[in-house]
């Protein structure tokens, strides 16, 4: 079960992303709320640390930080988490499919699981599953909404000036 010892928010453009770190401070979790929530009024005792990461995410979605250097510590399966590392390896601005990454996974039969354990990465945004679209080019399921995924995609477009989708 996760161990979650301190949580913080960061405001994007695209929604209040709650970020959950665990006791080494290493990312556990950063999510977008199912329910929209009012940013909470920061107290200014966030760790050195926390503040690294949230950082990190303001330059993100500012167009200035394209990779991250985040300690991570998702929590899932031996599977999920070799789906979340082959996540890791998609650039950004470009995306894969399903049925690529069941392929990278060495068995193009698990090309649901790969989907599923896709669908559950705790980590949005560092661990790239926006990323990954249908194989006709189409958006499929995103847990943050596909709005947001849109967003994301035509955020690290190269063309930024014309709609993916």
């Amino acid at each position: 079960m996760m161990n979650r010892s301190h949580d913080d928010y960061v405001d994007t453009p695209i929604g209040i992303l709650m970020l959950s770190f665990n006791e080494k401070f290493e990312l556990v979790s950063a999510i977008f709320p199912k329910d929209e929530i009012t940013l909470p009024v920061a107290n200014g005792l966030g760790s050195v640390k926390i503040q690294r990461v949230k950082k990190q995410f303001e330059e993100y979605f500012n167009g200035t930080r394209k990779t991250f250097d985040i300690p991570l510590s998702p929590e899932g399966t031996e599977f999920q988490k070799k789906v979340w590392t082959e996540l890791l390896n998609i650039p950004y601005g470009e995306t894969t499919t399903y049925q690529q990454m069941a392929n990278k996974l060495g068995d193009p039969k698990v090309i649901r699981a790969a989907a599923s354990a896709n669908g559950k990465n705790p980590i949005s945004i560092v661990i790239p599953c926006h990323r990954v679209i249908g194989s006709d080019g189409s958006l499929t399921g995103y847990a943050g909404g596909l709005h947001r995924k849109k967003w994301l995609l035509e955020h690290e477009s190269p063309s930024p000036q014309q709609s993916l989708f």
